[in-house]
């Protein structure tokens, strides 16, 4: 009998693909309306960009994603009546077009789904309807206007650049990011762990070509061989 593979382990979510609750501080979503000072810029071990400590009139403790230029002591404002000064987190009809945002909403009141990793930013093109936004993987997605976001772009994208030397420190740097510091091929194991496993040889089970005639989506990989001898 066979098992499933590890990608679908990983999709069941247990606790050994999950990202260790420890390593988190808090779930991060846009504080409530109002003014705020950075109280304090902490590290958050279970994400690459840095956290700020955020602290209204009454005392009570907030965090938001940092971003670069933040500094202790800043005053944010959080709120339908924003503008498109870095730090400020509004409606994107509020925000100027030319404007690069983080922790964009999908939807009006969820707390910011987009753009949230170290150096990633989207750049507002145009309002209408909605509000078009190109994100860093070039795609371009349309948003609800009534959807927040904070203005400037996301702290700590430096992060990647310091070598890491040890497969060692690799695997714990990832861990707590729950993504996989390996990748076993499925022809190099057994029949029984993956689809493509076992044999006298490494082979992936069938064609691995594509049709020429494949629709855009699934046009991907490797093509099949071009015919050699004219058809007559």
């Amino acid at each position: 009998m066979g098992k499933h593979i590890v990608a679908q382990r990983r999709g069941h979510g247990s606790l050994t693909y999950q990202s260790p609750s420890h390593r988190h501080v808090t779930d991060i979503k846009h504080p409530r309306d109002g003014s705020y000072k950075i109280d304090d810029i902490i590290q958050a071990p279970g994400r690459n960009a840095p956290l700020l400590l955020l602290k209204n009139e009454k005392n009570e403790t907030n965090y938001m994603l940092a971003f670069n230029g933040a500094y202790i002591g800043q005053d944010l404002k959080i709120g339908s009546e924003g503008n498109s000064v870095t730090g400020t987190t509004t409606h994107l009809s509020k925000i100027d077009d030319g404007s690069y945002v983080y922790n964009i909403e999908s939807m009006p009141g969820d707390g910011g789904k987009f753009c949230r990793t170290a150096g990633s930013a989207g750049l507002i093109i145009s309002h209408g309807n909605s509000v078009s936004i190109k994100l860093p993987s070039g795609n371009t997605k349309e948003f609800n206007p009534r959807c927040r976001a904070t203005v400037g772009v996301v702290a700590g994208s430096g992060a990647r650049d310091i070598p890491i030397l040890k497969a060692g420190n690799h695997i714990k740097y990832l861990k707590s990011k729950a993504k996989k510091p390996y990748t076993v091929r499925g022809v190099a194991m057994n029949a029984v762990n993956h689809p493509h496993g076992g044999g006298n040889h490494q082979h992936v089970g069938g064609p691995s070509t594509v049709a020429r005639g494949s629709p855009p989506g699934a046009k991907v990989g490797r093509l099949s061989p071009k015919r050699r001898n004219k058809k007559w």
